[in-house]
């Protein structure tokens, strides 16, 4: 129960994040498309850091207005939020496991530990203005790790559609932060599909099944 509600806002923070990063990237092509309309020599701008911290250049109000556009501490406010959320819970689990001696209760806590670090980043990032290039990293070491965690979810499912579920996210979580790490660190031009990959998967990977589990549809 206390995974699913991790999944739950893990799927609001997915969500918001997506909107975020779309609308960095197209407050950047706006900045980009009025400086060659004016006939300036516009420096090319960079929203490869948005996800890691820093947004895209000030806006002007039209794009301000846009409601795609979301201020970087605002949007903190969620990263903190569920980062928190994903710190207790993880340290229940932790000390359940270090009580009981029960090391899939450890194991559950690491696992999330590995997600709820990534928002707490993203939101220190945002307030700190910092770039996002090693954060892009250690996404590369969330995306590997999530490849066996994957396997070994689906290895034990047992049937249980719940896990069988989680185990397939797991493959999804790794391309998603495969794709973080691209962005971020490689500096590829991709936070626009990048954005909405993370709307998709907050929806599918996260909030659906921490709602579905919740209302007891499925149980892990």
């Amino acid at each position: 129960m206390l995974l699913a509600v991790v999944l739950l806002y893990v799927g609001a923070v997915l969500g918001v994040n997506g909107i975020w990063l779309i609308g960095q990237a197209r407050a950047v092509e706006e900045v980009e498309r009025v400086s060659a309309h004016a006939g300036a020599a516009a420096e090319p701008l960079d929203v490869s850091s948005s996800v890691g911290g820093r947004g895209a250049e000030p806006a002007p109000a039209r794009r301000e207005g846009s409601p795609l556009f979301l201020q970087n501490r605002e949007v903190a406010v969620i990263n903190i939020f569920t980062g928190f959320i994903g710190v207790v819970i993880a340290l229940i689990f932790l000390v359940q496991g270090a009580v009981g001696n029960d090391l899939a209760a450890v194991r559950g806590g690491g696992f999330i530990l590995l997600f709820a670090f990534t928002y707490l980043w993203v939101a220190f990032n945002q307030y700190l203005d910092a770039g996002g290039r090693a954060f892009g990293w250690y996404c590369l070491f969330v995306a590997i790790t999530a490849i066996p965690a994957g396997i070994y979810t689906l290895q034990n499912a047992n049937g249980n559609v719940a896990l069988i579920w989680l185990g397939v996210n797991w493959f999804l979580w790794a391309i998603l932060w495969g794709l973080f790490w691209a962005l971020l660190a490689l500096e590829l031009p991709i936070a626009r599909p990048t954005g909405w990959v993370t709307i998709i998967e907050g929806i599918g990977t996260a909030w659906a099944l921490g709602f579905a589990v919740l209302i007891g549809v499925f149980s892990f």
